[in-house]
Order: structure tokens, then sequence, then C-alpha cells
């Protein structure tokens, strides 16, 4: 199973075909909010099933702020992040997915990618597509791939 992972595009969600082109085909695609109403164009786009949360910018969306599911035999936790303050750091969210008894929690808002595994808790943010804050200011994006044998591995991607 082959998962996309884009988040705070900000209006510009054409950078995600940018991605898939580089990536090609998804068996799904994950974004972690600021998509400011290109939820549409984006399904379209993906051509697979599509897990997003709303961000601290998408006003008036019915998107949910929050979702739980799972991928392949891994319980994953979706949330924006900004509401557990991940900009000051990631003690809450962590501590809100253990709570939860995921194994993966995924979020954005800092436009900063991470992976970080932690006593079987994976944190993932992908950075953002459109305004890149990390070191480089490469657009960057998140593969999660889980294999036959059911383990996940990780990657970031970057657009040039």
């Amino acid at each position: 199973m082959k998962v996309l992972v884009v988040s705070d595009t900000h209006g510009h969600a054409e950078q995600i075909k940018r991605v898939l082109d580089k990536t090609g085909a998804v068996d799904a695609l994950v974004h972690c909010g600021d998509i400011e109403g290109q939820e549409e164009y984006i399904r379209r786009l993906a051509d697979c099933p599509c897990y997003m949360v709303a961000g601290n910018n998408d006003w008036g969306t019915d998107l949910n702020r929050e979702i739980l599911l799972t991928l392949d035999d891994y319980r994953v936790f979706i949330t924006h992040g900004h509401s557990y303050g991940v900009s000051l750091g990631t003690e809450r969210i962590r501590d809100e997915a253990a709570s939860r008894n995921v194994q993966i929690a995924i979020f954005g808002h800092t436009h900063r990618p991470l992976i970080d595994t932690e006593d079987n808790l994976t944190l993932l943010n992908p950075g953002s597509l459109c305004y890149p804050r990390q070191i480089g200011r490469k657009p960057t994006y998140l593969v999660i791939n889980i294999d036959r044998d059911h383990e996940a591995h990780y990657a970031i991607g970057q657009l040039d």
C-alpha cells in the first residue's frame, strides 16, 4: 500500500499533481489541512481514497478536525496539529496519539517535515508543498509504503 501525505497547500493544490507525476499512482492520499477550499479538486486529482482534515485556515469547511482510521494493520490519527501546539513541540500530540492507542499520528501546521518514531508511535509531518519553512525551503511531501509483510516505511520527498 502506497499513501501520499501532504499538508499546507494553502490554495495551491496543483502542486499535488507535480508530486503524483513524480511518485506515480497512490492507493490513498492524506491531506493534513490548510486546503483552503480545494477539497474537490484534490479528490479528482488523486483518483483514490482521500482523507482530509481541516486546518486553522480552512474556514467554512465541513471537513473534520481529526480522523481516526486504519491503514493496513496500522491505527492512524490525522489532525492539522495547531490544536496540539505542534509549533512549540510534539509532546501534546504524542500524548494524544498514545491515549488513542494509534501507531501513527500524522499532522501538518509547522510547514516542516518530520519522521519521529519512539515507543511504537511514529509522528509524521509532510511539511508544506507551497510554503516550506525548513532549512533549504524546498516543498516537501511524505510517502508511506506498507510492504507485503505489513511493515511501514516512511520517506520524505521534495520538489525542486
